[in-house]
């Protein structure tokens, strides 16, 4: 399965699960499953990291191992290094991001959008941009954890500032 699921959500409108999955050595995921799942996938770990090799002495699952929705590879020059999982949006604020998966790389603090349709990724967005806070523009350090209020509206929290941001279209 599942490596390091770091935070997972279902989605308020849909009942779909996303999970955020920290890679071992090169590659963070995202996985999805539909809310009309039965369960029992198998997300590859330790056979896979994200949808590529990792360890072949693994016996093989009687299960097929379901690829995520989304990877990126470790480093790079934003050095991303470990996915936050977050939340589909519902809120009403920004209305092109609705039913946008957004989610987070805690190293290097930056925040994307996926758009997903049948279970295929449809659209990624950077949405660093939209931040709003103290801090500005710009990726949020540490970042550890989204939230939701009861609109809708998401929310980060940085462990290393000790603040909480608005994703807001504001900015």
């Amino acid at each position: 399965g599942l490596r390091n699921p770091w935070r997972f959500s279902f989605d308020r409108e849909t009942g779909d699960l996303w999970i955020g999955d920290v890679g071992q050595n090169k590659w963070e995921e995202v996985n999805f499953a539909p809310a009309s799942s039965k369960g029992g996938e198998n997300y590859g770990w330790r056979i896979r990291e994200a949808a590529h090799p990792f360890n072949n002495d693994d016996p093989k699952p009687a299960v097929p191992l379901i690829d995520p929705i989304h990877e990126y590879r470790q480093g790079g020059p934003l050095n991303a290094r470990s996915v936050t999982g977050g939340y589909v949006y519902r809120g009403s604020k920004i209305a092109g991001l609705r039913g946008w998966y957004v989610f987070g790389d805690y190293v290097s603090g930056q925040i994307w959008g996926l758009q997903q349709e049948g279970g295929e990724l449809t659209g990624h967005v950077d949405l660093t941009p939209m931040l709003a806070g103290e801090a500005g523009k710009g990726a949020v350090p540490g970042l550890a954890t989204f939230a939701e209020d009861s609109a809708g509206e998401l929310y980060v929290m940085s462990l290393s500032q000790g603040t909480v941001f608005r994703i807001d279209p504001a900015n």
